[in-house]
């Protein structure tokens, strides 16, 4: 189906931030056909959603949640985002435990959210690679959610490990040991490449002096140390779990050790340095911050963190963690507002900063020609008026969700 909104204000949130006061944007073969002012000729075969006194907006993008892995509906049965029977599990996919029916995938929709980076949580220290999804699609099939996978590799420093593993009296019990089984899985993971790239060299010499005798045995495969290789190659970032300040700094110090690209998961007291976070270029996914103190390296939780790293230069991003069900995900850069972060800048927190930030600005984040249909209606603008309701999300030019 084809459709055309039409007479709504449109906030494009592109490089100009673009609003038109009443305009139509097209929408065919689940992508923005155009965008224009006023009223526009629109062809037979749209179906025509009249926006008038509504505001139009990108779909939400939540930049690292669980979804899909944590069904808290059933329980036990449901929590499939941490397989804590290793340190490192770098070769555990989120793919492989998402569930499309979770329901809080049905409440990300009403609460505008069309796409979300999830993966495992923060028990180990490697935890395994994230997915890209949307949060709709008219097939049951997982793969047909995806945007991008795996989009990264989660690590995690601070309480969580030395938590899972000290208490059994295992590496890691401290926040050295936590760093020291990073640094092993990452020098393990090289020397892993340098063994391969020893036999592809072997490989081709033989090959070009005919000496096919002598053509080495290839070496065993290594799924952990394939996955880790695809990280020091640059093929896909390091998702950085840290609340505390000194765990932040020691994210940054063996990020730049083994040359990762890298973002940061919560930076609960990123505040605290926020200046050294900017000098440094890395980007930090914030959030969720409306949880409690049910952890000493939570003492410093605020929503003020993603005013002082704006205003420091740190690109930001906004995200659930899961801990906020995603009906009500707007509340989150509300309260950051409602701490100084501009509407302006909190909007593109859960939109195009979060797009670019796990690598799929090319096709979300933005109301542009071009790009995928996210998008959703409200009654007013949902960061500046909490009680605004959406009338219907649109993913990928269907319509995932509508008000009845």
């Amino acid at each position: 189906m084809n459709y055309a909104i039409t007479n709504g204000k449109i906030y494009t949130v592109n490089k100009d931030a673009e609003i038109i006061e009443k305009g139509t944007i097209l929408i065919k073969d689940g992508k923005i056909e155009s965008i224009s002012e006023g009223e526009a000729n629109i062809p037979e075969g749209y179906e025509i959603i009249d926006a008038t006194g509504n505001h139009v907006l990108p779909g939400f993008i939540d930049s690292h949640t669980h979804q899909g892995l944590f069904d808290g509906s059933i329980g036990w049965a449901g929590f499939d985002g941490n397989e804590m029977t290793d340190p490192n599990t770098a070769h555990v996919r989120a793919l492989d435990a998402i569930n499309p029916e979770d329901p809080g995938l049905e409440e990300a929709r009403i609460g505008g959210v069309t796409t979300i980076q999830t993966g495992p949580g923060s028990g180990n220290v490697i935890g395994g690679t994230d997915t890209i999804i949307k949060t709709y699609c008219k097939s049951k099939i997982v793969d047909d959610l995806i945007v991008k996978t795996p989009s990264s590799m989660k690590a995690a420093l601070g309480e969580n490990p030395k938590r899972v593993y000290g208490t059994d009296k295992k590496l890691p019990s401290t926040r050295m040991g936590t760093a020291a089984v990073f640094r092993k899985a990452f020098v393990d993971a090289q020397n892993y490449g340098k063994k391969w790239d020893e036999y592809e060299s072997k490989k081709k010499q033989a090959e070009e002096k005919d000496e096919l005798d002598k053509i080495p045995s290839e070496p065993d495969r290594e799924l952990n140390k394939e996955m880790l290789l695809k990280v020091l190659n640059k093929e896909i970032p390091l998702n950085f779990h840290c609340h505390q300040a000194n765990d932040i700094v020691t994210a940054i110090r063996l990020a730049e050790e083994f040359n990762i690209d890298m973002m940061l998961v919560h930076a609960t007291e990123g505040h605290k340095i926020a200046d050294y976070i900017a000098k440094k270029g890395v980007p930090v996914s914030v959030g969720p911050s409306l949880v409690g103190f049910e952890k000493v390296e939570l003492r410093n939780i605020s929503f003020e963190t993603p005013r002082i790293l704006w205003k420091a230069g740190v690109k930001i991003s906004i995200q659930s963690d899961s801990f906020t069900r995603l009906k009500h995900f707007q509340i989150l850069p509300c309260m950051a507002i409602k701490e100084g972060l501009p509407v302006n800048e909190a909007l593109k927190a859960i939109t195009i900063n979060a797009a670019e930030m796990i690598g799929v600005s090319d096709r979300v984040g933005t109301l542009e020609a071009g790009k995928d249909a996210d998008i959703v209606i409200w009654t007013n603008h949902p960061l500046e008026d909490f009680y605004a309701e959406n009338k219907v999300t649109f993913i990928d030019g269907d319509i995932a969700y509508k008000k009845e």
